[in-house]
């Protein structure tokens, strides 16, 4: 079963309004039970939109959206139960202790008291925040609020987990850890939904990735597919002394020369390698170093949201 199913989905804002304005412009798509899937785009591309409308923070227009086949008007209280949504703000009474925070939310779901406590405390220790349990959140600092976003949104234990931006300002060393813990609730079968803006985290975390744009799904694909679309690698040449003008023997490669650094873009199924080094050894070249780059997830990112 699919735990994500969305087919047709519009949202529109000032309906009455003769130009209205389409956030999300009937995309469809499905994410299965237990994958971890990336929805990229710019500000204001669709991605928050339709996130809320998977929460019930906002009313569709129009479309089907199912979770693990609940519709989310029809079954709305199995469907809301269902997910656990760390949204980008900080919207937690920061004047609340963590423990309390948890506590109260546990409730909101009707958890008893008494396993309330265990599932908190397991959480708490999972997420390095146990010690901070009786410490107001505004004390907190602003990666352990991060921490505490994710772990509220899991004391319920949902199927779902949706993360929109987690990560934002926080430093590159509590970045990995929460990289490593979301990937191990990914592979005891949580489903995880992620947006974000930093492109190496969709890279490092996602199976596969929707890039919506203009409030369309331009590109949807496994990450590995997404990744082989841009033949071209990028191979910089390091020179001893600034160069005026590149040999005639290089001048077949697209390239661009910056004083004392030459970059080619190559396409290395095709031989260009070594086309590129014996054209090299032709010329008289004072070469210090050479460095390669393969593409990145947000060199494609830029190339289709340019390009449409």
């Amino acid at each position: 079963m699919n735990a994500i199913s969305i087919k047709n989905l519009v949202k529109k804002y000032n309906t009455k309004s003769s130009n209205p304005l389409i956030a999300v412009n009937n995309i469809s798509f499905e994410i299965k039970a237990g994958e971890f899937f990336g929805l990229l785009g710019q500000n204001g591309a669709g991605k928050t939109t339709t996130i809320n409308i998977l929460t019930g923070l906002s009313n569709k227009t129009s479309g089907k959206v199912k979770l693990f086949g609940k519709d989310i008007v029809d079954n709305y209280l199995e469907a809301r139960a269902l997910i656990g949504l760390v949204p980008q703000e900080f919207n937690f009474d920061k004047f609340e202790t963590v423990y309390n925070i948890l506590y109260f939310n546990a409730g909101y779901f009707g958890i008893p008291r008494k396993e309330r406590k265990d599932r908190i405390k397991k959480i708490l220790q999972e997420l390095s925040l146990w010690e901070k349990k009786d410490a107001k959140a505004i004390e907190l600092s602003g990666g352990m609020k991060r921490k505490l976003m994710i772990a509220r949104a899991l004391v319920h234990k949902p199927k779902i987990l949706i993360l929109d931006e987690p990560t934002a300002g926080v430093d590159v060393e509590t970045r990995k850890i929460m990289w490593t813990y979301l990937q191990q609730l990914n592979k005891q079968g949580m489903t995880i939904l992620l947006t974000t803006h930093y492109l190496e985290e969709a890279e490092e975390l996602c199976e596969r990735i929707a890039i919506i744009n203009k409030g369309k799904i331009i590109k949807l694909d496994l990450k590995s597919n997404l990744l082989n679309l841009l033949e071209q690698e990028k191979v910089k040449v390091y020179l001893k002394e600034e160069l005026k003008t590149v040999p005639s023997s290089l001048l077949e490669f697209n390239h661009t020369l910056d004083k004392q650094t030459i970059t080619f873009s190559i396409n290395p199924q095709k031989q260009e390698w070594e086309k590129l080094l014996a054209a090299l050894n032709k010329t008289n070249l004072s070469i210090l170093k050479f460095e390669t780059y393969q593409n990145k997830l947000e060199d494609i990112f830029i190339q289709l949201t340019r390009e449409k």
